[in-house]
């Protein structure tokens, strides 16, 4: 019988079932490994790997590694800058199994826990081995990605609280890109996607379409999105980061129109650091109140944002924003002034202000950073001197608005939105809370209220990582694609969403959304997903209940 805690034993069955799993791969694995050698970058950079402590050591070493030219360059504990090589994972300090020596192609496999403490792990690497390396060649990967975290920005660094729309490409600092260009002075990179929908009501009874009209007139299929942008660095001694991006407004019509739509700027936004990891923002940005408002739509378990996102909190706006990190990064904070007198046209003075911050915290971690518990807070005022409206959609793009207060006048608006995430590896459980205080002494002052719960699970095991510059998490890894002889990253989400809108003399409705999502990413450039909602709405004194189906079809530009 072999203890766990057994020594020698230990290491020799540990080396003999890595070899045994890296060697004898299934006979239909090596074309895959083929694929995987034409697709393995030239130089890979894992950081935050286990060494199992050896004879004379008196603990294991966490160390990083950089792989170039599929043999092993060099393994130290020093700090290796991200931007260093073409891939950079982060390992979560993870157990390495292998054999390590400079000049040699190495194999080895990363798991997600201590085989000394649990030798089941061995016996079942499907499920627990994060990475394997065979001859310098990646044959599997679940490992999120690794960013530069020091208060120093580097020349192609991320320094905004604000995520691109878009994911930028793992290569993206690669100058041999053909959308990619670097000067002296100014540096950038031209990204783009495209989604394409496809609505399908299902039913809907005779109550519902005598509030919101027959939803049979909106099936049929869009142009949900088209955004093309670039993002890049204006080359300062502390460089600053640069954001535009635009979208066709073809999305409001229907795949058989033939007009030419608008573009519309939606993302102009310069990122300037200041002191200590703090950064000055400028321009039209996303408020920070809300971690589902600040994600990007392409990256959420589900196509739409909750219906009280898209009612209460506002998307985009023009202001100046300052935001930063304490404590060893376990807490983001940001607070800006906006005011959207540039787009809509009119005075200074004649528009609205709005004062909106955020706050989050990560309370707990486990070591591996596999698992944690996020909270977070954000607060908006505004002098509604533009009057208020909030209107939403059933979390459907292609519909008219269920629920809608009709515009009218207030003195001031106060919004609360309280937040939680709980991500243990491939699950994530988050929800948001959000109350609205209206002083408006005519319409007896009437408060707004919404939440939403969300579950999703990646089926195929990948986890997303946490973004600890903006206190978000980021969007799922593809650990292997199709065109690698993978399945890609598939992902399952269920969604319970709440608003009501009526209170006081003020009667906008009442909602209640459960949806279902699909979603698969054949590769980090290529989603299919499916979207499923029962939609209940209480309004003008009855209850209508309605459903339907949206599929989406999501292509991106690198």
């Amino acid at each position: 019988m072999i203890k766990t805690g057994s020594g020698a034993s230990m290491k020799f069955l540990c080396s003999v079932l890595l070899l045994y799993w890296l060697v004898s791969l299934p006979p239909a694995a090596s074309a895959q490994w083929r694929a995987a050698a034409s697709t393995t970058p030239e130089t890979v950079l894992i950081q935050n790997v286990t060494l199992v402590k050896q004879e004379g050591q008196a603990e294991d070493v966490v160390v990083n590694l950089l792989i170039r030219d599929n043999k092993l360059d060099v393994f130290t504990k020093d700090e290796i800058p991200a931007d260093t090589a073409e891939l950079a994972l982060d390992a979560q300090q993870g157990i390495l199994l292998g054999q390590l020596k400079p000049g040699q192609p190495p194999s080895f496999m990363i798991l997600d826990g201590d085989p000394r403490d649990d030798f089941q792990i061995l016996l079942d690497t499907a499920t627990h081995a994060r990475f394997a390396m065979k001859e310098g060649v990646i044959v599997r990967n679940r490992l999120p990605r690794a960013f530069d975290l020091d208060d120093t920005p580097k020349r192609s660094g991320w320094l905004a609280y604000t995520p691109p729309p878009l994911a930028l490409p793992t290569d993206y600092q690669d100058t041999t890109k053909w959308n990619r260009w670097e000067t002296r002075y100014i540096s950038g990179i031209f990204v783009g996607a495209l989604m394409l929908d496809h609505q399908r009501w299902q039913s809907q009874d005779s109550t519902s379409e005598g509030q919101v009209g027959d939803l049979d007139d909106f099936d049929g299929g869009e142009i949900r999105g088209l955004r093309l942008g670039v993002v890049g660095t204006l080359n300062f001694p502390q460089p600053c980061v640069y954001t535009v991006f635009a979208a066709s407004n073809a999305f409001d019509k229907g795949f058989d129109t033939e007009e030419d739509d608008d573009w519309t700027f939606f993302d102009w936004r310069l990122d300037i650091p200041i002191f200590a990891g703090t950064t000055l923002s400028v321009g039209k940005q996303k408020e920070p109140i809300s971690m589902e408002r600040t994600m990007s739509l392409i990256y959420l378990p589900m196509q739409e944002r909750s219906a009280v996102a898209d009612a209460m909190v506002r998307s985009r706006n023009i202001g100046i924003l300052l935001s930063g990190t304490g404590f060893d990064q376990s807490m983001t904070w940001a607070g800006g002034v906006f005011n959207d007198w540039l787009d809509n046209g009119g005075s200074r003075d004649d528009s609205a202000n709005q004062y909106i911050g955020r706050i989050t915290w990560l309370p707990w971690t486990s070591h591996d950073e596999s698992n944690l518990l996020h909270l977070g807070f954000g607060l908006r005022y505004t002098d509604a001197k533009e009057g208020l409206r909030y209107p939403t959609e059933p979390e459907f793009n292609q519909s008219p608005d269920f629920v809608d207060t009709g515009v009218f006048d207030a003195d001031s608006s106060l919004t609360y939105n309280l937040e939680a995430s709980w991500r243990k590896g491939p699950f994530w459980l988050l929800g948001e809370y959000a109350l609205n205080n209206v002083d408006a002494p005519q319409l007896d002052s009437p408060d707004f209220t919404g939440y939403f719960v969300t579950g999703s699970w990646a089926l195929t095991g990948e986890m997303r990582g946490y973004n600890r510059r903006s206190g978000i998490f980021n969007p799922l890894p593809v650990a292997k694609s199709v065109h690698q002889g993978g399945w890609g990253t598939w992902e399952v989400a269920a969604r319970w969403s709440d608003i009501d809108l009526t209170d006081g003399l003020v009667d906008g409705g009442e909602m209640q959304i459960l949806s279902l999502g699909l979603s698969w990413w054949l590769s980090p450039l290529f989603n299919v997903n499916f979207n499923y909602r029962w939609i209940t709405l209480d309004r003008f004194g009855v209850e209508g209940k309605s459903n339907g189906l949206n599929t989406r079809v999501t292509l991106m530009l690198e």
